[in-house]
């Protein structure tokens, strides 16, 4: 089978899981070529990101030489791709020039498909290179697919006209495929409730060295510097877990408009000696991050948040996670065994969790042996990846 495998602005600093996956594809001896719209405007600490950027193909801006073939077959589909951009609900001079550039993007992107012989196209995006596949489509290309990674309001409008003619939607947790049914109005035969695997194998490799004094916890995040994250509220709770007693140490992994923000934080609660603001890591640091780690935290808030990747790693590597109830933590944490769940905003509650594992030790190394557990019976990437392999041979678009 031969894939085509677009991101949106690939490689990026946080498309490592996507990397994962492509790998265990290739291992099931799929030929998948790298698509994307653009460059990313940011560089990759990853160490794949050099020789993925050099073999992924780029639909925006449009080759000439690809629009010219496109015109001399006849401009095959052009009326089907009108009409589509007809039905977007966006008006004005700068809709329509978005329009046109999905459009030429697409007759890209439709004469890439013929030249490598593309069976299908998976796009892991329900914005913008949604619209770009659905009209590669409309244009003659391959069958196409998308997996939606958040909640539906983060990817902009159009979900009707975007899914309508893909051959499944992938799902990142069973929460989405409700949206996707009850909003969009698909069936739920058309979706795929799936998540993106992590390498549990390497991740139990880890020689995690709890720390040893009683009453100490070292905490780690590893995420954007963003708002909606909830560094804040992590920060609140570090404040009274350590007025409690505990002897909290946290380390904050990531980068982003919020750090200002943060840093004001850590200054006006007196962290400055127990908080320390590292920046964007590789994998293998995030990894040697997750090595010297007794808890890990993610105290998102809000939407967006679908499958936390980060949260599996730490599983996988039997690191306990504590994180807020949000998108599909719910489904991948049986609180109280595996990790710790409680509600968004909750800063006594984290400041709780964090004491509980600070105080028991024990506690703590049973809770993260269930953890890697966990990870290895639902989140290996070899095991994710081939149920979307197993979707893609069986897709076909819908009539």
């Amino acid at each position: 089978m031969r894939v085509g495998y677009l991101i949106p602005e690939f490689p990026g600093q946080t498309h490592v899981f996507f990397w994962r996956e492509i790998v265990a594809l290739r291992a099931r001896g799929v030929t998948v070529r790298l698509l994307s719209t653009r460059r990313p405007a940011g560089s990759s600490r990853h160490e794949f990101a050099a020789a993925a950027a050099a073999e992924t193909h780029y639909a925006f801006p449009p080759r000439f030489s690809a629009l010219r073939r496109w015109v001399a077959r006849r401009a095959p589909g052009l009326q089907g791709a009108i009409q589509y951009l007809n039905s977007l609900s966006s008006a004005g001079p700068k809709a329509r020039l978005r329009s046109l550039a999905f459009l030429a993007s697409a007759i890209d992107l439709v004469e890439y498909a013929r030249a490598e012989r593309l069976d299908h196209i998976h796009a892991h995006s329900c914005a913008d290179a949604a619209h770009v596949v659905a009209l590669c489509r409309k244009l003659g290309g391959p069958p196409y697919s998308l997996t939606l990674h958040g909640d539906l309001g983060v990817y902009g409008t159009d979900h009707r006209l975007k899914m309508q003619g893909a051959a499944f939607i992938a799902a990142v947790g069973s929460h989405l495929v409700r949206q996707v049914v009850s909003e969009v109005g698909l069936p739920p035969d058309r979706l795929l409730a799936t998540c993106m695997g992590v390498d549990t194998v390497r991740l139990a490799e880890l020689a995690v060295k709890p720390s040893s004094r009683a009453g100490q916890l070292r905490i780690a995040t590893v995420a954007r510097l963003n708002r909606m994250k909830g560094h804040l509220h992590a920060l609140a709770a570090v404040r009274r877990a350590v007025d409690q007693g505990a002897d909290i140490e946290y380390t904050i992994a990531g980068e982003g408009e919020f750090r200002p923000e943060i840093e004001k934080c850590v200054r006006a609660l007196s962290l400055e000696d127990r908080v320390h603001l590292v920046g964007t890591l590789s994998e293998s640091e995030v990894l040697s991050l997750l090595s010297r780690t007794d808890a890990f935290v993610l105290a998102s808030v809000g939407a967006g948040e679908a499958w936390p990747v980060s949260v599996m790693e730490a599983m996988g590597a039997g690191v306990p996670v504590i994180s807020s109830a949000i998108g599909a933590t719910p489904e991948m944490i049986t609180s109280g065994v595996d990790g710790i769940l409680v509600e968004q905003r909750d800063e006594a509650g984290l400041a709780a969790a964090m004491v509980h594992l600070a105080q028991d030790q024990q506690a703590r190394t049973r809770m993260g042996e269930r953890a890697r557990a966990t990870a290895q019976s639902r989140f290996e990437v070899s095991v994710t990846a081939g149920r979307l392999l197993e979707a893609l041979g069986g897709a076909s678009s819908p009539p």
